[in-house]
């Protein structure tokens, strides 16, 4: 007898002629509708997973492809990914016909020298913004945001004035200067300080720590995510940046890589293969830094929010 409670009582769900899945059928089909709409999300998220991934893959093949087509076979069919013939003039010509080292040196300091005055200069506006309190604060953030409806273009000519009437052009300092700075970091960081603990504060200034103490030796290191996250995003902003640069530097000793490679197309014709080329050689840098930081970046992002 105690079998057979044990086989149709109720510490067995489901089992059984008196269990409760077969004393009411419609909760089974619930079950099952369920468990099949799990399925198809699931089987929905891989093709979206999927789509993305061959989104992003595919041009980035088919520029690697480009960069070792001859311009017939890249004529004959463009949208081929595998080439029908193989040749290397795209990348002998970025080597030989311009100074490749110089243009790399110069992009990285640009972009690398930029990148670290914007986070140094944005993390200490968005500390006085977040953290401190004076007279007109929100005033000035909310002038701060209202920069970023001013496009880049607008204040192109006003800048470059200023910099050839203090002889800056073609130089490292015209570069990186008029760039060192963002709303859209400081807003991004200041929102960042904001969700850290007060607390942090007090116990500082209990042990005498000062507002420069307190944003070096306690803000900034709870809030490497969010530096790592900007730095990314601006590095490769700042990498990939083709105005600025070639508005500044006409000497092509002080041009960054992206701007050079505008020597390949011109109004004689575009050597494709060496645009794609130059591309793709141009993108190692910006993967590397992804893959060293990518750990900050996807903490910094994931951590959005969160107070």
């Amino acid at each position: 007898m105690s079998t057979e409670l044990s086989l149709t009582g109720p510490g067995v769900r489901g089992r059984g002629p008196g269990g409760p899945v077969s004393q009411h059928p419609g909760r089974a089909r619930v079950l099952r509708g369920a468990v099949a709409a799990s399925q198809v999300g699931a089987a929905a998220s891989w093709v979206v997973v999927v789509a993305g991934a061959l989104a992003i893959v595919v041009p980035f093949a088919w520029m690697l492809s480009v960069a070792f087509r001859p311009a017939a076979d890249l004529y004959a069919n463009p949208a081929r990914l595998w080439p029908g013939q193989w040749t290397v003039h795209g990348v002998d010509a970025v080597l030989s016909q311009l100074p490749f080292g110089r243009l790399i040196l110069n992009t990285f300091v640009f972009a690398g020298g930029t990148s670290v005055l914007l986070l140094l200069f944005d993390s200490m506006t968005a500390f006085a913004l977040a953290r401190l309190k004076f007279r007109g604060q929100h005033v000035v953030f909310v002038v701060i945001l209202a920069t970023l409806m001013v496009p880049f273009q607008v204040t192109l000519v006003p800048v470059f004035l200023t910099l050839f009437h203090l002889g800056w052009l073609n130089s490292y300092q015209g570069l990186i200067v008029p760039r060192a700075t963002s709303a859209l970091g400081i807003f991004l960081l200041r929102q960042f300080f904001m969700q850290l603990p007060r607390e942090l504060d007090d116990a500082a200034r209990i042990d005498g720590a000062g507002n420069f103490t307190l944003y070096w030796r306690v803000i900034l290191p709870n809030a490497r995510p969010a530096l790592a996250s900007l730095f990314i995003i601006q590095f490769s902003t700042l990498w990939n940046d083709f105005l600025w640069p070639l508005v500044v530097s006409s000497n092509t000793d002080m041009q960054t890589l992206p701007a050079a490679l505008t020597l390949f197309s011109s109004q004689g014709g575009v050597d494709h293969a060496a645009l794609m080329a130059g591309a793709a050689i141009s993108l190692t840098p910006l993967a590397i830094a992804f893959l060293l930081l990518q750990r900050f970046f996807v903490q910094g992002v994931a951590t959005t929010g969160i107070k």
